[in-house]
């Protein structure tokens, strides 16, 4: 069985998922940080989509593989030309040997993921040596976001598909990795990858439904009756200037999303 039931949703969002998804320099910048990239290493980039910051980190340094379940996704991937070699599988399966990367990547992904230990065991065996490096938002995160004011059943949906990060944790543990840091993102408003909480500080991006098509969270869990809902609510508050006051009220120092580093244990 799949250890993730994503595919069939970003076949579909897949087609236009690069018009406000793209790779944001600050990020690939940290991602690049934490996993010291160097020339002549391999990397592998789990669920990567359609290849943002697998291309953004290759056209770095280092060799790149991208894998994904979805063909949408990865026919996408290759439209952006390079030397990143490409996959699709499922991120509990990797076909490659062991010890076949110098690191591995893993943005915005856990919360597809069945079963985490599964994707941590194969990870920690694909990885040579060196760092698997995780970019994502925790359930405790994704609670606090000010979405939750306006859509609360979608982002409830989204909390509870989200591994908090004791789960986290515990699966990286039990798979074998060392955990070497956790590092705090909070989302800045000049943010170019347009995910969940992107529109923090702009929340006028969620009045645009191609902005929403690229969310899985609007794309797969918000009905009609609740988005119409929320929307309209949104919609007034921007314009009276009320939303000020609800962002204010979901005002936290844990961060927005999260890098988690971790080595392997030899």
């Amino acid at each position: 069985m799949p250890n993730s039931h994503s595919a069939p949703l970003y076949d579909s969002i897949g087609h236009n998922y690069d018009a406000t998804r793209r790779p944001d320099p600050c990020i690939a910048d940290r991602l690049a940080h934490h996993l010291r990239l160097k020339g002549g290493g391999s990397y592998l980039d789990i669920a990567c989509g359609t290849g943002n910051y697998t291309t953004a980190l290759a056209n770095r340094q280092g060799r790149w593989h991208g894998l994904d379940l979805s063909g949408q996704m990865l026919r996408s991937a290759r439209q952006k030309g390079g030397s990143i070699s490409l996959f699709q599988a499922d991120a509990a399966e990797l076909p490659f040997q062991d010890g076949s990367f110098d690191g591995v990547l893993c943005t915005m992904a856990l919360h597809h993921f069945a079963d985490l230990l599964t994707v941590f065991r194969e990870s920690y065996r694909v990885l040579d040596r060196d760092r698997f490096v995780i970019f994502t938002a925790t359930a405790e995160q994704t609670a606090g976001f000010w979405l939750s004011e306006y859509f609360p059943i979608a982002m409830a949906h989204s909390v509870s598909q989200t591994p908090d990060l004791a789960a986290v944790l515990d699966s990286l543990g039990q798979a074998g990795f060392c955990l070497e840091l956790t590092e705090p993102y909070d989302v800045q408003p000049d943010l170019q990858d347009l995910f969940l909480y992107s529109g923090k500080h702009r929340p006028e991006l969620y009045l645009s439904e191609e902005v929403r098509k690229g969310i899985s969270t609007f794309s797969n869990l918000a009905n009609s009756a609740e988005l119409e809902r929320g929307l309209a609510r949104l919609e007034q508050d921007i314009e009276s200037g009320r939303i000020e006051q609800i962002a204010e009220s979901y005002r936290h120092d844990a961060g927005d999303y999260l890098f988690v580093v971790c080595s392997k244990n030899i």
